[in-house]
């Protein structure tokens, strides 16, 4: 008796696929602007990113100092939501000519010198 095997003729998946976001992952870049303290910096990434306040403080002399910082890496869905938290977060009640959110922008992992 002989027994053959079969070929399939579908290769699987590598996950490389144009368009899949699915293990790509993203910075969430928080910018700079003259309208939100260290204050209201600090106390934004301690809510949404539950950092400690030393980590938080970090974050905002670097943000203050070189136009911008990475807040977190993931995930594109998860880097999505952090960006979109960060952006609703509301004006600083500290600085009245703060009129809105900070804003912050999603760049893949190894690419932050576009921005």
């Amino acid at each position: 008796m002989q027994s053959s095997v079969s070929v399939p003729s579908v290769r699987p998946s590598t996950g490389e696929q144009k368009g899949e976001e699915h293990g790509h992952l993203y910075h969430v870049i928080l910018l700079d602007d003259d309208e939100h303290t260290y204050d209201y910096v600090i106390e934004m990434l301690q809510k949404l990113f539950f950092l400690s306040l030393d980590a938080a403080f970090q974050h905002a002399v670097e943000v203050d100092t070189t136009g911008r910082t990475v807040v977190i890496t993931c995930e594109r869905p998860e880097a999505e939501f952090a960006r979109d938290q960060i952006q609703g977060y509301g004006a600083d009640p500290r600085m009245p000519k703060s009129k809105g959110s900070m804003s912050a922008v999603l760049v893949p992992a190894g690419q932050t010198a576009a921005i």
